[in-house]
């Protein structure tokens, strides 16, 4: 029985996880750092496209302006994050369908593993194809710097600091 319990937990896990990473990161903000609490989130619901679009566009002028960067590197920065979140958004939305099925699953009568599996291998499979299409969105960005435009970035990377506390004073 605890084995059948902490699997259980486990898919639970992952599920949730899974579907909050993908919900908070792509649909609902400019990051990791605005979820929530303040500019939408859960009190005030999903953002909507054009609202992703300003804050990206907020996001790559503060960029812009730290990093000394041209309107054409702002531009060119502002038009990859937007593509690649209207590339995730599809992966937002089915991680969330399935987050119903995942409910279903573990309370029904009776437990199918092959089912459970296969959700875990889906929720798995959403993550991973996120993950690439975000290295690749970093990829290209990071072509549209100088190299001492990232060198900025990276010494950021390496206070602990995350790169837009600088903006966060007062």
């Amino acid at each position: 029985m605890p084995g059948r319990c902490d699997a259980l937990v486990a898919v639970a896990l992952v599920a949730d996880l899974t579907g909050s990473v993908l919900s908070k990161a792509f649909g609902q903000g400019d990051g990791w750092h605005h979820i929530g609490w303040h500019h939408g989130g859960f009190f005030g619901g999903p953002l909507s496209p054009a609202q992703i679009d300003d804050r990206i566009d907020r996001m790559t002028k503060h960029m812009a302006i730290e990093l000394d960067a041209t309107a054409d590197q702002q531009a060119k920065l502002a038009n990859i994050a937007k593509a690649a979140v209207a590339d995730l958004r599809p992966l937002h939305e089915k991680a969330h369908a399935t987050r119903a099925e995942a409910v279903t699953l573990l309370t029904a009568p009776s437990i199918d593993r092959s089912a459970i599996e296969r959700l875990r291998a889906e929720k798995i499979g959403l993550a991973e194809t996120a993950s690439k299409r975000i290295a690749q969105a970093l990829a290209d960005a990071a072509e549209v710097l100088s190299p001492e435009q990232r060198r900025k970035i990276a010494d950021w990377m390496a206070s602990g600091r995350p790169w837009w506390a600088r903006w966060r004073r007062g």
